[in-house]
């Protein structure tokens, strides 16, 4: 009878821990690191800085254009 509680709580005990890695992997996993920006982009946190090259500016609609220029993170295509 105490082989049997002994084994059960082993087996128990391992699989908790395969499913607590799996879901602490799965989660690790899910989180993106934090980008750095790079020396031409450098700016001031929570200022938004709109993409003007000419080449991008050609595809943009006017509404994203006016929002840009108004300092707002665009939110139409």
């Amino acid at each position: 009878m105490a082989a049997t509680v002994a084994g059960s709580m082993l087996v128990g005990g391992v699989a908790g821990a395969v499913l607590y890695g799996a879901t602490v992997l799965s989660a690790s996993a899910a989180t993106s690191p934090t980008p750095s920006p790079s020396s031409s982009t450098a700016t001031t946190p929570g200022k938004f800085v709109p993409n003007e090259d000419p080449t991008h500016e050609a595809g943009e609609s006017a509404a994203r254009e006016a929002q840009e220029n108004a300092g707002q993170v665009p939110t139409v295509p």
